[in-house]
């Protein structure tokens, strides 16, 4: 067995202490499972081995993409496992506990613009790989058809597995979209009134790392919104208060995306009957936000 063998087959756990408990049942994938700690690693399996398999990436080449964290790191590990070097470009105010990471499995970070955020990242690996497009093998993950179908062939099929089918609505917040484009469009196949829902920040400026405010933002070329049956705006503030209970209340130590994505998801719950089931994603692991000054406020 080898360490990108380990990808998937997440445990999904119940949330009972906070969730309402006269709403619906609340579980949640506990993504941080995953080798590199994070969602990502799924999708960045499916797009590296992809390309190996079609011999666009060759050992010659460097794999190099835009990231806020969670998906370079993924990169980055693997890259280390298979023997690739990775470039990546990120935010320069990106945290530093991600950015550590990445160093230590030996990838490079190529600092942007922190005021472009994200798409600013995505902008500077575009000119670089359209620069050198002999130099780079550039998975291009808000655009990649294998990281949605990495999902339609794992996630949603282990959701639907683990929850003997009882799952009446999925949600997840979006960075590439990845995760709820291809989750939902499996769920839906084993039954076509699973419903998908998009978590979203509630302004285009907020401190919800990783997620994006779609209507502000570059569009991933994956994310088809005629696949999404509703939307729950998510504040920042709500978002790390989240994160904290999930900490103090149900033992499950997670980020900023986890906590806007339980927020949202206890929202939908207590307004569903008591027989619906609601799935979300524990996205990653909150030992990569330590340095946010967030832990300490609030409640």
């Amino acid at each position: 067995m080898r360490i990108l063998d380990l990808v998937g087959g997440t445990p999904m756990i119940e949330l009972r202490r906070i969730a309402d408990a006269g709403g619906a049942a609340l579980m949640a994938k506990a993504e941080f499972y995953n080798p590199s700690g994070s969602v990502k690693d799924r999708a960045a399996r499916a797009m590296i081995l992809d390309g190996i398999q079609k011999g666009t990436l060759t050992r010659d080449k460097i794999i190099a993409d835009a990231t806020s964290g969670n998906t370079g790191i993924s990169y980055a590990m693997m890259g280390a496992a298979l023997g690739y070097s990775v470039t990546l470009f990120m935010p320069q105010n990106a945290g530093r506990e991600r950015k550590a990471i990445i160093k230590r499995y030996g990838a490079e970070i190529v600092e942007t613009s922190p005021l472009e955020g994200s798409d600013g990242a995505y902008v500077a690996v575009r000119a670089a790989v359209n620069a050198e497009p002999e130099r780079f093998f550039y998975p291009d993950q808000y655009n990649n058809p294998m990281n949605p179908t990495a999902h339609y062939e794992t996630t949603g099929t282990e959701i639907w597995e683990q929850s003997a089918g009882r799952v009446t609505h999925f949600l997840s917040g979006m960075g590439t979209s990845g995760t709820l484009m291809g989750t939902s469009r499996r769920l839906k196949e084993y039954s076509e009134t699973v419903r998908a829902v998009a978590v979203q920040p509630s302004s285009p400026l907020h401190g919800i790392e990783g997620v994006k405010h779609m209507d502000s933002t570059i569009k991933p070329g994956i994310y088809d919104d005629r696949r999404i049956d509703d939307v729950i705006a998510v504040t920042t503030e709500e978002a790390y208060a989240m994160a904290r209970r999930l900490a103090r209340e149900e033992g499950i130590f997670t980020g900023i995306s986890s906590g806007a994505n339980v927020a949202a998801a206890v929202s939908l719950a207590r307004r569903l009957p008591r027989d619906s089931l609601v799935v979300t994603v524990l996205c990653d692991n909150g030992s990569r936000y330590l340095s946010g000054s967030f832990w300490e406020n609030g409640e």
